[in-house]
């Protein structure tokens, strides 16, 4: 990923925020990726993805915000993107601590975070010493297979979030949506999502240590009710090693076919990271992760029982 971003300070405390995120997934084609038990989206806009994560769009955020400061204690913001991210769920997980070390995409993305390349995007809102209330106006509808192009449509979505930081290690946050048909290949189903989560970070010793914590719900106009918890952690004991970890449990009606079954399913994965130093701004790493999978007794024949797998993978962070 390209990330790059660019803030202006005014005399009256006011600050405006530009923001730009790119990824190479297109490249990668319209399958997506192996992911098991992830379902949802299209990649080539005829097929519904199973065990398959989608990839992101060329353009995975082009957004600015503009905060005007009211007082000592309190401040309203204003926020759009084209892409960009609504008022919902937690950080996006490449975004959060206790998850960019993980080169897999969580399972429970399309309760948590899947907004987050919304195209079309508005958000207002008011921040009180650790408190922050926002509402955004979004167009719900994900992106399609065309994954170079800016979209355009609508903002018929809403989303509510509420924040508190009550110490500086510890971040929690509520959050609704209302959104209007998300998935192209299912036009007439909308969807209520809400999610709670905390997010608690502290510094130890020479590194730190992150965990993430929550649980999800989306409800298709239906009626069918899903949910999903996530828990996942890293800890950095030092610039050279990171040790992460994470758990999911979801409850989905799509690996047994679009609208089948319900079934709970379990992730686990378990992995590690040494980073090499090349100079100043260029970190080279390779890593390794191992994983297992819970399926119920209904799917255990298609996946040959409760299937495991392993990862190696290199990363290169220029910056």
């Amino acid at each position: 990923m390209v990330m790059g971003s660019a803030r202006r300070d005014f005399s009256n405390g006011d600050t405006l925020n530009l923001r730009a995120m790119l990824a190479p997934d297109p490249l990668m084609g319209a399958r997506g990726y192996p992911l098991l038990f992830a379902a949802g989206e299209t990649a080539d806009g005829e097929t519904t993805l199973v065990d398959r994560q989608h990839p992101h769009d060329l353009f995975m955020e082009l957004a600015a915000s503009y905060a005007h400061r009211l007082g000592p204690h309190d401040s309203v913001f204003v926020y759009g993107g084209l892409p960009g991210e609504p008022a919902f769920g937690p950080p996006a997980f490449m975004h959060r601590a206790s998850a960019a070390d993980s080169p897999e995409a969580p399972i429970s993305h399309h309760w948590f975070d899947s907004t987050h390349i919304t195209f079309g995007v508005v958000t207002a809102g008011w921040v009180h010493d650790n408190v922050k209330l926002e509402a955004s106006r979004f167009r719900g509808r994900e992106p399609d297979e065309h994954r170079y192009d800016i979209e355009t449509g609508d903002l018929d979505s809403s989303s509510v979030r509420l924040s508190w930081n009550p110490t500086p290690s510890l971040a929690l946050q509520a959050s609704w949506a209302d959104i209007t048909s998300p998935e192209a290949l299912e036009p007439d189903d909308d969807e209520q999502r809400w999610s709670v989560s905390g997010a608690y970070t502290r510094p130890v010793g020479d590194g730190s240590w992150s965990t993430t914590l929550g649980f999800a719900n989306k409800e298709r106009s239906d009626g069918v009710s899903l949910d999903a918890w996530l828990a996942e952690t890293a800890y950095h004991p030092n610039d050279r090693w990171t040790f992460f970890a994470r758990g999911e449990s979801i409850e989905s009606d799509e690996l047994a076919g679009v609208h089948g079954p319900i079934n709970r399913v379990q992730r686990l994965s378990l992995g590690a990271i040494r980073d090499f130093r090349i100079n100043e701004h260029t970190v080279f790493g390779v890593g390794a992760l191992v994983q297992t999978h819970l399926a119920p007794d209904e799917l255990e024949p298609a996946y040959g029982g409760d299937p495991e797998g392993a990862m190696g993978f290199v990363r290169l962070k220029i910056g």
